[in-house]
């Protein structure tokens, strides 16, 4: 038997959102040959896992184009390990969920491969594929990227956001998310990380809670889709210039009726996200990114304002 393109509560939430789409070509249990060049070419890559408890956590790992290697159509190997003191090196473990997404910035490109962790050994790690499918250049903002040496500082743990966090958040016009599906939901679930993008400051701050705006895009709904069956998520933000991250774990909660994105101009739902806990991590990417400019599609978007 086949397995579906998507879970039950992706199905749902495409019920809830757009509509449903049924299943789709483009969602494979293989990678093609174009997606394994392409990940060949990155110097980044962001990782979504699982963690001790349950709770996904999302990470990056760089290192020289080709350090991610496709080994066969369903296999894909990465030489690189997150240092000891990122929050999602305990959660790399044999057998354990994880979700891909490969994103070139340069090219707005970006294609995701999820499954899980089939061996590990000192130098990185090896996924077997259980679902691999590409996404639109939509709301990516493009930036050129170039190694630069860093001298990582020691990772800070943060109960909740502090004035730093909140400087990085209220600037940013990316971020990622990591997520999983609940448990027993079937072949189709797992670990998962995508790309949210937009005019700085589309993620709204209110002490230590985020909203953010959710706009049309590939009607899949595999985040907004997993955060309704487990509302435990992770956010990862980037100082671009910097390479300092910022690594959030919280709960997230849907607003489907539109009631708060009416206060966001091009929003058709929103969703809010509870920091529980997080983690500064500076200099932590040996990469610089320079911006070249904005998505075409954010024409028609906007910054939040009271609903009228």
């Amino acid at each position: 038997m086949d397995t579906p393109s998507f879970h039950a509560d992706e199905v749902a939430a495409q019920a809830l959102g757009d509509g449903v789409i049924g299943d789709t070509p483009a969602i494979r249990a293989f990678m093609p040959e174009q997606h394994r060049s392409f990940f060949a070419g990155l110097p980044y890559l962001f990782v979504g896992l699982v963690d001790p408890t349950g709770a996904p956590v999302a990470t990056l790992l760089a290192g020289s184009p080709g350090f991610v290697s496709a080994e066969d159509p369903v296999t894909l190997r990465v030489s690189a390990l997150p240092p000891a003191d990122d929050p999602a090196a305990p959660a790399l473990r044999r057998g354990a969920e994880i979700g891909l997404l490969g994103l070139d910035l340069a090219t707005r490109r970006r294609n995701r491969a999820n499954g899980s962790v089939a061996a590990i050994d000192s130098a990185g790690f090896t996924v077997s594929i259980a679902q691999s499918f590409g996404n639109c250049p939509k709301y990516i903002q493009r930036r050129d990227v170039e190694a630069v040496p860093r001298v990582r500082g020691p990772t800070e743990a943060l109960d909740g956001l502090d004035d730093r966090a909140r400087a990085l958040i209220e600037g940013a016009d990316t971020f990622l998310v990591a997520s999983r599906a609940r448990a027993g939901i079937g072949p189709a679930g797992g670990a998962d990380i995508s790309h949210r993008g937009g005019r700085p400051g589309f993620v709204r701050v209110e002490g230590d809670v985020l909203t953010i705006p959710d706009f049309a895009g590939n009607r899949y709904f595999n985040t907004l889709g997993n955060l309704l069956g487990e509302k435990r998520a992770s956010l990862l933000f980037i100082d671009f210039e910097r390479g300092d991250i910022l690594t959030l774990q919280g709960e997230a909660l849907i607003d489907w009726s539109g009631a708060e994105a009416a206060g966001f101009a091009g929003a058709r739902r929103s969703w809010r996200f509870r920091t529980l806990r997080g983690w500064w991590r500076p200099a932590a990417v040996p990469l610089r990114w320079s911006f070249l400019d904005a998505s075409p599609f954010l024409t028609g978007t906007g910054g939040w304002s009271a609903p009228a």
